[in-house]
């Protein structure tokens, strides 16, 4: 920004209105008093030139009539949605996604002398910038990585907007829609997943089981009076059920000395 004198010609015109204000004093006081919020900065022109490099406020301040006029700026926290964009990914693939924007205005002076409209331009670029850090981004990645996409666009805007006096404070991804027929694929895909992770568990289970009844087995066959306590503990069970039918099983070889008779 330039801040060159207003010259000779310029002082004496501010010269002339000082003596308007004084002679007409105290009506013309009310035009020349002037405040802003606390939230709010004024940037004051004089003779179409800003009169010094910080912005006046919070509270009163004075200009003067004809000579000076003066722009607030608002330097609260605004935010704003970023239309869906219909944006292809790396890998070919069609998605609409939108977002939210959180930006204030860190030099007034500068948002207001180095661009028209701070507000508008930077809703145009959020969503040039949305579309451009998207593009370079899978869809894996744009479904795992939000956090990390929300974040590059934060500093790729707030590097862009910094000589308009705008500091983006936040980048947020709000929905992230798939085409219908990639919904259906990813829907059948996952549920083959589950099921293909489901027989593998079974598996694994059956295994154990048949681990467990070989080891078994293996003990049973060490010890013949570990089967006799078995089969008592198997009758005692079937007993405490109740049942009107009971089938007592025998051991093989007292029904091998039985068929030899």
């Amino acid at each position: 920004l330039s801040y060159r004198s207003i010259g000779c010609c310029g002082w004496m015109i501010v010269i002339l209105a000082g003596l308007f204000v004084f002679s007409l004093f105290p009506f013309t006081i009310w035009f020349c008093i002037k405040i802003v919020q606390e939230y709010e900065r004024a940037v004051i022109f004089r003779l179409g030139r800003i009169t010094d490099r910080k912005a006046k406020g919070p509270g009163i301040f004075f200009v003067l009539p004809c000579t000076d006029s003066f722009v607030k700026v608002d330097l609260r926290t605004v935010s704003f949605d970023i239309p869906p964009q219909e944006i292809l990914t790396k890998d070919s693939v069609t998605v609409c996604v939108d977002g939210v924007v959180y930006f204030r205005v860190s030099d007034p002076i500068s948002s207001v002398a180095n661009v028209s409209d701070a507000d508008f331009s930077t809703r145009l670029l959020a969503q040039t910038t949305l579309r451009n850090v998207l593009g370079t981004k899978n869809l894996a990645e744009l479904l795992s990585d939000r956090e990390g996409i929300s974040h590059s666009m934060q500093a790729s805007l707030d590097e862009a907007t910094d000589p308009w006096g705008i500091k983006v404070e936040r980048v947020e991804i709000k929905d992230v829609k798939l085409p219908h027929q990639l919904q259906r694929a990813m829907a059948a895909e996952a549920e083959a997943t589950r099921e293909a992770r489901a027989k593998v568990i079974a598996a694994e289970g059956e295994m154990n089981a048949s681990r467990a009844l070989k080891e078994a087995s293996l003990v049973i066959a060490e010890s013949p009076s570990g089967l006799q306590l078995r089969y008592l503990q198997t009758l005692t069970t079937i007993a405490a059920e109740k049942n009107s039918t009971i089938i007592f099983p025998l051991p093989m070889d007292v029904i091998s000395h039985f068929m030899k008779k």
